[in-house]
Protein backbone atom coordinates (compact mmCIF):
# COMPACT_ATOMS: atom_id res chain seq x y z
CA UNK A 1 0.00 0.00 0.00
CA UNK A 2 1.44 3.22 -0.84
CA UNK A 3 2.10 5.61 2.59
CA UNK A 4 1.18 9.00 2.31
CA UNK A 5 4.14 11.43 3.39
CA UNK A 6 2.83 13.71 6.37
CA UNK A 7 4.49 17.14 7.41
CA UNK A 8 4.09 18.10 10.66
CA UNK A 9 5.46 21.37 12.61
CA UNK A 10 6.10 22.22 16.12
CA UNK A 11 6.32 18.48 16.16
CA UNK A 12 7.83 18.41 19.67
CA UNK A 13 5.24 19.94 21.16
CA UNK A 14 2.39 18.63 23.03
CA UNK A 15 -0.26 18.50 20.53
CA UNK A 16 2.76 17.68 17.73
CA UNK A 17 3.74 14.96 19.63
CA UNK A 18 0.53 13.31 19.60
CA UNK A 19 0.12 13.72 16.02
CA UNK A 20 2.85 12.58 15.18
CA UNK A 21 2.53 9.29 16.98
CA UNK A 22 -1.18 8.97 15.64
CA UNK A 23 0.20 9.54 11.98
CA UNK A 24 2.43 6.61 12.31
CA UNK A 25 -0.04 4.49 14.10
CA UNK A 26 -1.97 4.92 10.88
CA UNK A 27 0.45 3.67 8.60
CA UNK A 28 1.48 7.23 7.76
CA UNK A 29 5.66 8.65 7.13
CA UNK A 30 6.02 11.74 9.31
CA UNK A 31 8.67 14.26 8.68
CA UNK A 32 8.62 15.82 12.08
CA UNK A 33 10.11 19.36 11.77
CA UNK A 34 10.65 21.68 15.01
CA UNK A 35 12.38 24.65 15.91
CA UNK A 36 14.07 22.36 18.04
CA UNK A 37 16.52 19.50 17.69
CA UNK A 38 15.44 15.82 18.01
CA UNK A 39 18.39 13.32 19.12
CA UNK A 40 16.47 9.93 18.38
CA UNK A 41 17.52 8.04 15.21
CA UNK A 42 15.24 8.55 11.95
CA UNK A 43 13.50 5.34 10.37
CA UNK A 44 11.82 4.67 7.55
CA UNK A 45 8.56 5.96 9.06
CA UNK A 46 9.42 8.67 10.91
CA UNK A 47 12.27 11.56 10.21
CA UNK A 48 13.42 14.68 12.00
CA UNK A 49 14.46 18.09 11.11
CA UNK A 50 15.11 19.78 14.09
CA UNK A 51 16.54 23.24 14.67
CA UNK A 52 15.07 24.99 11.52
CA UNK A 53 13.08 28.27 12.22
CA UNK A 54 10.04 28.61 9.64
CA UNK A 55 9.93 32.38 10.33
CA UNK A 56 12.35 32.78 7.80
CA UNK A 57 11.44 31.44 4.83
CA UNK A 58 14.44 30.45 3.61
CA UNK A 59 14.89 27.97 6.16
CA UNK A 60 10.78 26.75 5.71
CA UNK A 61 11.76 26.35 1.96
CA UNK A 62 14.67 23.80 2.45
CA UNK A 63 13.31 22.32 5.17
CA UNK A 64 10.21 21.00 2.96
CA UNK A 65 12.26 20.31 0.21
CA UNK A 66 14.29 17.86 2.01
CA UNK A 67 11.65 16.47 3.41
CA UNK A 68 10.23 15.85 -0.48
CA UNK A 69 13.87 14.69 -1.30
CA UNK A 70 14.31 12.52 1.14
CA UNK A 71 10.68 10.80 1.61
CA UNK A 72 9.76 11.32 -2.58
CA UNK A 73 6.89 13.40 -2.09
CA UNK A 74 4.57 15.02 0.28
CA UNK A 75 0.53 14.50 1.03
CA UNK A 76 0.01 16.60 3.90
CA UNK A 77 1.17 19.19 5.92
CA UNK A 78 -0.14 20.27 9.42
CA UNK A 79 1.09 23.50 10.65
CA UNK A 80 1.31 22.89 14.45
CA UNK A 81 3.92 25.00 15.46
CA UNK A 82 2.95 28.19 17.34
CA UNK A 83 2.66 29.75 20.62
CA UNK A 84 0.24 31.28 23.06
CA UNK A 85 0.63 34.30 25.52
CA UNK A 86 -2.36 36.37 28.10
CA UNK A 87 -1.50 39.98 27.92
CA UNK A 88 -4.15 42.58 27.87
CA UNK A 89 -4.02 45.80 25.32
CA UNK A 90 -3.74 48.17 28.17
CA UNK A 91 -0.53 46.26 30.27
CA UNK A 92 1.22 44.74 27.45
CA UNK A 93 3.82 45.49 24.44
CA UNK A 94 4.13 45.12 20.99
CA UNK A 95 7.20 43.01 20.96
CA UNK A 96 4.22 40.51 22.46
CA UNK A 97 2.07 40.94 19.04
CA UNK A 98 4.79 41.16 16.64
CA UNK A 99 6.27 37.35 18.59
CA UNK A 100 2.90 35.77 18.36
CA UNK A 101 2.62 36.93 14.89
CA UNK A 102 5.83 35.40 13.63
CA UNK A 103 5.49 32.08 15.25
CA UNK A 104 1.53 31.75 15.31
CA UNK A 105 1.12 33.21 11.33
CA UNK A 106 3.87 33.65 9.63
CA UNK A 107 5.27 30.24 10.47
CA UNK A 108 2.34 28.56 8.68
CA UNK A 109 2.50 30.92 5.57
CA UNK A 110 6.25 30.14 5.19
CA UNK A 111 5.50 26.38 5.38
CA UNK A 112 2.80 26.17 2.91
CA UNK A 113 3.81 28.29 0.94
CA UNK A 114 7.08 25.81 0.73
CA UNK A 115 5.09 22.74 0.52
CA UNK A 116 2.19 24.24 -2.13
CA UNK A 117 4.64 23.00 -5.02
CA UNK A 118 4.87 19.82 -3.64
CA UNK A 119 1.39 19.49 -2.47
CA UNK A 120 0.10 19.93 -6.01
CA UNK A 121 1.96 17.04 -7.37
CA UNK A 122 0.06 14.63 -4.56
CA UNK A 123 -3.58 13.08 -5.54
CA UNK A 124 -4.84 14.57 -2.23
CA UNK A 125 -2.66 17.31 -1.17
CA UNK A 126 -3.89 18.67 2.05
CA UNK A 127 -3.35 21.69 4.28
CA UNK A 128 -4.54 21.23 8.01
CA UNK A 129 -3.91 24.45 10.16
CA UNK A 130 -4.09 25.50 13.78
CA UNK A 131 -6.48 27.87 14.18
CA UNK A 132 -8.36 29.03 18.11
CA UNK A 133 -12.28 28.75 18.98
CA UNK A 134 -11.21 31.73 21.25
CA UNK A 135 -9.91 33.80 18.26
CA UNK A 136 -13.76 34.09 16.92
CA UNK A 137 -14.28 36.88 20.13
CA UNK A 138 -11.38 37.71 22.27
CA UNK A 139 -11.58 37.67 25.39
CA UNK A 140 -9.83 40.21 28.15
CA UNK A 141 -5.69 39.19 27.91
CA UNK A 142 -6.16 37.44 24.51
CA UNK A 143 -5.88 40.07 22.30
CA UNK A 144 -2.51 39.27 20.31
CA UNK A 145 -3.17 35.54 20.49
CA UNK A 146 -6.56 35.72 19.31
CA UNK A 147 -4.99 38.35 16.54
CA UNK A 148 -2.53 35.72 15.28
CA UNK A 149 -4.80 33.18 15.43
CA UNK A 150 -7.50 35.12 13.45
CA UNK A 151 -4.61 35.46 11.07
CA UNK A 152 -4.19 31.52 10.84
CA UNK A 153 -7.93 31.61 9.79
CA UNK A 154 -7.75 34.11 7.14
CA UNK A 155 -4.64 32.41 5.82
CA UNK A 156 -6.71 29.25 5.64
CA UNK A 157 -9.33 30.91 3.69
CA UNK A 158 -7.40 32.73 1.19
CA UNK A 159 -5.19 29.58 0.19
CA UNK A 160 -8.51 27.39 0.04
CA UNK A 161 -9.50 29.26 -2.46
CA UNK A 162 -6.65 29.95 -4.06
CA UNK A 163 -5.48 26.18 -4.31
CA UNK A 164 -9.35 24.78 -4.76
CA UNK A 165 -9.34 21.57 -6.77
CA UNK A 166 -5.74 21.27 -6.44
CA UNK A 167 -5.05 21.30 -2.75
CA UNK A 168 -7.35 21.09 0.62
CA UNK A 169 -6.76 23.68 3.21
CA UNK A 170 -8.47 23.68 6.64
CA UNK A 171 -8.13 24.36 10.24
CA UNK A 172 -9.27 23.44 13.43
CA UNK A 173 -10.13 25.43 16.00
CA UNK A 174 -9.74 23.77 19.62
CA UNK A 175 -10.88 25.40 22.56
CA UNK A 176 -8.79 24.59 25.79
CA UNK A 177 -6.18 21.80 25.20
CA UNK A 178 -5.61 19.32 27.85
CA UNK A 179 -1.94 19.61 28.14
CA UNK A 180 0.03 19.65 31.59
CA UNK A 181 0.50 23.14 30.55
CA UNK A 182 -2.65 23.95 30.60
CA UNK A 183 -3.69 22.50 33.81
CA UNK A 184 -0.76 24.12 35.35
CA UNK A 185 -1.72 27.63 34.54
CA UNK A 186 -5.19 26.68 35.05
CA UNK A 187 -5.70 24.65 38.52
CA UNK A 188 -9.27 25.48 39.73
CA UNK A 189 -10.47 24.54 35.85
CA UNK A 190 -12.75 21.03 35.48
CA UNK A 191 -10.01 19.67 33.09
CA UNK A 192 -13.06 16.64 32.04
CA UNK A 193 -14.33 19.24 30.13
CA UNK A 194 -11.08 20.31 27.62
CA UNK A 195 -10.22 18.82 24.05
CA UNK A 196 -7.49 16.05 24.74
CA UNK A 197 -4.72 16.20 22.15
CA UNK A 198 -5.66 12.71 21.15
CA UNK A 199 -9.34 13.92 20.44
CA UNK A 200 -7.65 16.68 18.03
CA UNK A 201 -5.03 14.56 16.51
CA UNK A 202 -7.67 12.50 15.38
CA UNK A 203 -9.71 15.50 13.91
CA UNK A 204 -6.49 16.56 12.34
CA UNK A 205 -6.20 13.25 10.83
CA UNK A 206 -9.60 13.32 9.24
CA UNK A 207 -8.62 16.59 7.46
CA UNK A 208 -5.79 15.50 6.18
CA UNK A 209 -7.23 11.85 5.21
CA UNK A 210 -8.98 10.72 1.45
CA UNK A 211 -12.00 10.68 3.39
CA UNK A 212 -11.87 14.80 3.90
CA UNK A 213 -11.90 15.62 0.00
CA UNK A 214 -14.85 17.57 -0.45
CA UNK A 215 -13.80 19.86 2.44
CA UNK A 216 -11.99 22.92 2.12
CA UNK A 217 -12.02 26.42 3.20
CA UNK A 218 -13.22 25.39 7.25
CA UNK A 219 -12.87 26.57 10.25
CA UNK A 220 -13.61 23.79 12.23
CA UNK A 221 -14.46 23.94 16.23
CA UNK A 222 -13.21 21.08 18.16
CA UNK A 223 -14.20 22.29 21.52
CA UNK A 224 -14.70 19.08 23.61
CA UNK A 225 -17.58 18.80 26.26
CA UNK A 226 -17.65 22.63 27.01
Amino acid sequence: MDRKVIVVTGASGALGRVVVEAALAHGMRVAAVDHAVRKAPDTDSLISLGGVDLADAAQATAAIDTVATRLGRIDALINIAGAFAYETVADGTTATWQRLYIINVLTALNASRAAIPHLCKSSAGRIVNIGALGALHAAAGMGPYAASKSGVHRLTEALAAELKGKVTVNAVLPSTIDTSANRASMLDADFSKWVTPTELADVILFLASDAASAITGALLPVTGRV
